[in-house]
């Protein structure tokens, strides 16, 4: 099963910590940052659609290959001023978010969909590329979603 999730990549972000005095104590409070919610929705939205058109059977406890390509929005900088690419710019992306990062949020929104497999320690053979996307359309994640034979 392959499909693109369009949106603006994030990393899963980590969780923030404060505290918070109760009465004579300080109690510590952690929550989840909102910054990736937006990605999240369209990583939700993508996977729900993708499964309902293919409708794979996958057996629970199938090991999986999955491949996913990432495609960032190129910041103006690598622009010139008739808003092409200038030469000496990178197609490869490598500066934050690390991908690790945007795996980790992609793999834990199939996990919590519970639609493909139960839980990402399925994930067998990860191949994960980076790059500047030049068209605003195609910002987002390629994603290859392959269940592996068992032997």
């Amino acid at each position: 099963m392959t499909f693109f999730i369009h949106g603006d990549p994030k990393g899963q972000p980590r969780p923030r910590a404060f505290a918070r005095k109760m009465g004579a104590r300080y109690v510590a409070r952690v929550y989840d940052s909102d910054v990736a919610d937006e990605w999240k929705q369209c990583v939700d939205n993508a996977i729900v659609k993708a499964y309902s058109e293919h409708k794979p059977a996958f057996e629970d406890h199938r090991p999986f290959e999955v491949v996913m390509t990432f495609w960032m929005r190129r910041p103006k900088s690598h622009l010139n001023a008739q808003g092409f690419v200038k030469p000496s710019k990178p197609m490869r992306h490598a500066q934050k978010p690390d991908a690790d990062n945007l795996v980790k949020l992609v793999l834990d929104r199939i996990t919590r969909l519970e639609l493909i497999w139960r839980d990402d320690s399925q994930v067998a053979y990860l191949t994960i590329a980076k790059y500047w996307s030049d068209k605003d359309e195609n910002i987002g994640c390629n994603l290859t979603l392959q269940p592996l034979s068992m032997t």
